[in-house]
């Protein structure tokens, strides 16, 4: 009988701690808030290629399933980002008491390997492309070490495909890659500037490789697929190549995500528009050019955005932005301007997320040493709880700006409009009428996004700005301690 490893993806369902109200009730079976997603992280996919056939594996995902502790999994591998390492604590703490072996992986494990050792028997720091097998092996041996410390900025080829087999059935587009790691951009709130790597490509065959390697999915689930590449077009010559391929392949559609300043090259538009892309999404951040200049996003230019997604618009390509509000630049001013101005730049939805320090970005040393930091519990750091002490306005500002924008821009008159406006500039193109099919797929990805958008704020955003408005944040208690607490139950 094969040693059994379950692979989980945490991501906290964006619940509440416990005790802490109407979210997620008391106590740690309680049933929490998920998030869904249309397609799931590549990580646990990822390492499920990566392990040896020796081995079974499961891959759960938190954000569509709860984690069963009376697995009969032999080895636990935990993949989470910063804002769920004291809720990785406490999961581990549960599988250990349970005789289980539990690995962390991922990027605050990799930042961070001395703080989240202790409450785990073995941390995988940095790609584990390199080490995974033999980390697997040496657990089974019984002979597994603290640290496994992956070469830095590793040869991205012979990467397997992820396990797309894995993916639980609720996910719609299973399919998920990608082609490049890194960024050549350097923006200070950004995880990828904690340490920097170089701007790497994978070779072309691999990535169309894993977009075809589909055999054991349903039809209808291997003709969507979502790149996700930080910075998809951080190599314009290499972009162009790939989409040439995937164009090849007649997907229904792709989603992906680059930077702002690639949408000035027509060419790079059109390899896109060939590969059947449906999505993108794109760091907008601000609409306030001096808040853009103060975190060093210089790419992106606010006097650009209306046109760029105009652009993109005419292509069949919804734009996804993400905005960030309690910037250093932000001011009362702006805000009442926002929901207009978001109005008339005309993205087809946007993410809204209060500005986080994450920790080792250079932005969280410049707010640390400005001693604007309320609190280092990272389950806090989710974009939702407002954790620096913002400069031109007050937290009452922020949340109203929170609430104006989330209510005015996803109230169902204002998606209509730009459902409207989406299909005048695509429809109404050359081959509008062969395009009707695509504006399907388009009008179902923007009525998603706003139908999730518009529930998560019923459900998330609206308590948590009801408790906020009780009381700032604050604590004197830095990541460590966090995960120290809940490692300790």
């Amino acid at each position: 009988m094969k040693p059994k490893l379950q692979i989980i993806v945490l991501f906290q369902n964006l619940g509440a701690r416990p005790g802490e109200g109407p979210l997620r009730p008391s106590g740690p079976d309680a049933a929490p808030y998920y998030a869904k997603s249309p397609s799931p992280p590549l990580s646990g996919l990822l390492l499920a290629g990566l392990t040896p056939p020796s081995v079974e594996v499961e891959v759960l995902h938190e954000m569509v399933r709860p984690i069963d502790y009376d697995t009969d999994a032999d080895l636990i591998a935990l993949s989470f980002m910063d804002y769920c390492a004291p809720h990785a604590a406490e999961v581990a703490r549960r599988f250990r008491e349970r005789g289980k072996i539990v690995i962390a992986g991922g990027r605050y494990a990799s930042t961070f390997p001395e703080a989240v050792a202790p409450f785990v028997d073995a941390v995988v720091a940095g790609e584990a492309e390199r080490v995974w097998p033999r980390v697997v092996a040496d657990a089974l041996d019984g002979r597994l070490e603290r640290i496994y410390r992956a070469p830095f900025a590793a040869s991205l080829e012979g990467i397997p495909p992820p396990r797309y087999d894995l993916a639980e059935p609720g996910f719609s587009v299973p399919v998920v890659t990608e082609a490049t790691r890194g960024c050549p951009f350097r923006c200070t709130y950004c995880q990828l500037n904690i340490r920097p790597t170089p701007f790497r490509l994978r070779p072309i065959p691999d990535v169309i490789r894993d977009l075809t390697a589909v055999d054991r999915l349903p039809w209808r689930k291997r003709k969507m697929a979502m790149l996700y590449d930080n910075n998809l077009a951080g190599d314009l010559g290499y972009a162009k190549e790939l989409l040439v391929e995937i164009a090849k392949l007649e997907l229904w559609g792709l989603g992906t995500q680059f930077s702002l300043n690639a949408l000035g090259d027509r060419e790079f538009l059109d390899h896109l528009e060939r590969a059947r892309c449906r999505m993108a999404f794109l760091g907008m951040e601000s609409l306030c050019q001096e808040s853009l200049h103060a975190v060093r996003k210089r790419q992106n230019r606010v006097a650009e955005y209306r046109e760029r997604f105009r652009e993109l618009k005419r292509r069949g390509i919804l734009v996804f932005a993400g905005t960030m509000l309690a910037m250093e630049e932000d001011t009362p001013g702006y805000y009442r301007e926002l929901p207009g101005l978001l109005e008339e730049v005309d993205p087809g939805a946007v993410f809204v997320s209060l500005t986080i320090p994450i920790p080792g970005t250079p932005l969280q040393r410049e707010l640390q040493a400005a001693d604007r930091i309320r609190t280092g519990d990272l389950s806090l750091y989710d974009g939702d709880h407002l954790v620096v002490e913002p400069i031109h306005v007050t937290d009452a500002e922020v949340y109203e700006a929170v609430l104006d924008v989330r209510g005015r821009f996803y109230a169902w008159p204002a998606v209509f409009r730009r459902w409207l406006r989406l299909g005048a500039a695509y429809l109404f193109g050359k081959g509008g009428f062969r395009r009707i099919g695509a504006f399907a797929l388009l009008t179902y990805i923007l009525l998603s996004l706003s139908r999730f958008q518009r529930a998560h704020t019923r459900r998330r955003v609206e308590p948590l700005i009801a408790r906020a408005r009780e009381g700032p944040v604050r604590s004197g208690r830095d990541h460590s301690d966090e995960l120290r607490a809940q490692s300790s139950g």
